[in-house]
């Protein structure tokens, strides 16, 4: 049963009334690990149609422009960051009280402003509207926490100067002209991404929740899953031939075996008893997560050009398709490097999924002979990777029985 956290002795209790907050509770046991709220996944909900939104920016062109690329990846940026921010607030402080849900639900309005102003960005100002609010309504939670306890003003003192600095600049670029915008979003970003890692120190002093923190951003990674099966499956024509259905079951093998790899990383839970802040790991999702997006398009594009009677993919597009797989696995080396050191064994795997990957895509030009190379390819480095996780968690519990 989860505990019931309590207010530190620094706060009185009338205080504590008024504010609705409950204070730290210190680390605790695996059945007092607390789990997604409902609130938290009702505002999942949102980010849903916002990453679709990002992702339709691309178009239906089968050769992205770079610039188009690059616009895709720093809006996947923008809501991730503003989903992620929330997600540290949550593991740390969990009132679920009146306030607390009414600001929530305006964080919502925001991330639908948010979502709205994607196609129009830069000429729009929905999306920087939303984002102060989204930004907003978390300043206010960090403030309405801070008095809870001597940790708690410790810990929102980094997010509360670095996230406001980056919430005076995005209000300054609504001022600006249009073209000046992104440059004023980029220095906001840059600031706030540095903030938790120029405070880490203040951060660590109160480590995230080591099981809610890797089950949200699980949650945000399979939500980005859910975005590109749905390229895919909307990429499928009403009344499919047996070719077309054959082709798209090809290119689902690829998302599919994203997903085993994904969750058996998750489920060891190697990665839990290092997290301290959780900074290293949520950072190393955002280009897992952007490369996942891209990943989803590329095979949504590859099964529409195959529909209208393509015999060979474009080159641009056939290495868009293998850079975002090549990125994914690279974060996926990178995880694991957070929990083990990775020895000959895991570095052997890794160079085996970037090399024929990037080979398939250089080479190969022919659509569905590329889609069943590269589904094969993914599947034996999950088949390879799965086995390595199962004997690295059968190791550790092995020496943890021992001591």
């Amino acid at each position: 049963m989860r505990r019931v956290r309590t207010v530190g002795a620094s706060l009185p209790g009338w205080l504590a009334g008024r504010l609705g907050v409950r204070g730290p509770a210190p680390l605790e046991d695996e059945a007092g690990h607390r789990h997604a709220t409902w609130l938290e996944l009702f505002l999942d909900v949102i980010f849903v149609y916002a990453l679709a939104a990002v992702a339709a920016r691309l178009g239906t062109e089968p050769t992205p422009s770079p610039s188009a690329i690059l616009a895709v990846i720093g809006l996947f940026l923008v809501i991730q960051w503003a989903w992620m921010g929330q997600v540290y607030y949550d593991t740390r402080f969990d009132p679920d009280d009146l306030p607390h849900r009414l600001l929530v639900l305006i964080a919502l309005v925001g991330a639908g402003a948010m979502t709205l102003g994607v196609d129009e960005v830069p000429e729009s100002p929905l999306l920087p509207i939303g984002y102060l609010i989204v930004r907003g309504v978390l300043l206010l939670l960090y403030l309405r926490a801070r008095p809870t306890s001597p940790r708690a003003r410790t810990v929102t003192s980094v997010y509360l100067v670095g996230f406001g600095l980056g919430w005076l600049i995005w209000l300054v670029s609504l001022t600006v002209p249009t073209a000046l915008r992104p440059a004023l979003w980029i220095v906001a970003m840059t600031i706030e991404l540095a903030t938790p890692w120029i405070g880490r120190r203040r951060l660590e002093q109160w480590p995230v929740d080591s099981r809610h923190l890797p089950e949200r951003v699980g949650q945000f990674t399979i939500i980005v899953l859910g975005s590109a099966l749905a390229n895919l499956l909307f990429a499928v024509p009403d009344h499919p031939r047996p070719h077309m259905i054959l082709t798209a079951g090809l290119a689902f093998v690829v998302p599919a075996a994203v997903w085993w790899v994904y969750t058996t990383f998750v489920t060891t839970n190697l990665v839990t008893s290092r997290l301290r802040a959780g900074q290293a790991y949520t950072y190393l999702h955002i280009p897992l997560g952007g490369a996942l997006l891209l990943l989803g398009w590329s095979l949504g594009q590859a099964v529409r050009l195959v529909d209208a009677g393509a015999n060979r993919l474009p080159l641009e597009l056939r290495l868009l398709l293998a850079a975002s797989v090549v990125v994914w696995v690279l974060c996926g080396l990178g995880l694991y490097a957070l929990a083990a050191r990775p020895g000959a064994a895991r570095l052997a795997i890794t160079a085996y999924g970037v090399i024929s990957v990037s080979l398939i895509g250089a080479t190969v030009g022919e659509a569905r002979l590329l889609l069943f190379l590269v589904a094969a390819a993914i599947v034996g480095y999950a088949v390879l990777l799965n086995r390595r996780l199962a004997a690295v968690r059968k190791e550790w519990d092995r020496q943890r029985d021992e001591r």
